[in-house]
């Protein structure tokens, strides 16, 4: 399976000895972050799966303000994985699950989703900064899976920055693309219209674009 993200641990970052990983970005981010989750999932339950978890920050901080919703960490990188576990385990929260090892170039993610054993249909679907760092395949995986999976009323919350109809909604966000793709050509800040199109294919579409800081945004899919 392809290794497509960013790698904590190896950006200079806290490495613990019982392998949590720490994220500038989950200090920065992680209460904007659910200022936008939170008028949908507060008062709900079920089970949300995190796709891309990385450290585990956010899944564990999420879960300490839900405890009425079963969170279901995920990730590719084996470090992360690592991580996640460290950091649930730590945190001893009963709503966060062993984390999934979820690969998003497979439209199914992984055999547990496929095999319908765990977890069951989903209230929603979290993604934070990763369809910007990997190939275009992995947003169209995200997307898939996420129809699959989603319950009726479900969401897929997609977190980073987006180009709107083909321009940057900021000159750093250009300059970060640049650097991206210079990089990796394969990756880059993705067209809102891309993704639309792509879920409007599946059946879902895009409910809200909700502004957060630093030109980035959390865009809202669902079935209507």
């Amino acid at each position: 399976m392809a290794e497509y993200v960013v790698e904590f641990g190896k950006d200079g970052g806290r490495v613990e000895s019982d392998g949590r990983l720490d994220a500038a970005a989950f200090h920065r981010n992680h209460e904007a972050i659910w200022a936008a989750l939170a008028p949908f999932l507060n008062g709900r339950s079920g089970d949300v799966v995190e796709v891309g978890s990385g450290t585990g920050q956010h899944v564990v901080d999420f879960a300490t303000r839900s405890p009425a919703i079963t969170w279901w960490p995920s990730d590719l990188n084996e470090a992360h994985l690592k991580s996640i576990a460290a950091w649930s385990a730590h945190a001893n929260l009963g709503n966060v699950r062993a984390p999934l090892r979820i690969d998003l170039t497979d439209p199914g993610w992984c055999a547990e989703m496929r095999d319908a054993s765990e977890p069951g249909p989903l209230l929603a679907v979290f993604c934070a900064n990763v369809v910007h760092i990997a190939p275009w395949n992995v947003a169209e995986g995200l997307i898939a899976g996420a129809a699959k999976y989603l319950r009726p009323d479900g969401r897929l919350f997609i977190y980073g920055p987006f180009k709107r109809d083909g321009k940057h909604t900021a000159v750093s966000n250009a300059v970060f693309d640049t650097s991206l793709r210079n990089g990796n050509p394969e990756w880059g800040v993705r067209d809102i219209a891309e993704l639309e199109q792509v879920a409007g294919s599946l059946g879902l579409q895009l409910i809200e674009a909700i502004e957060m800081p630093a030109n980035n945004l959390v865009l809202v899919f669902g079935r209507g």
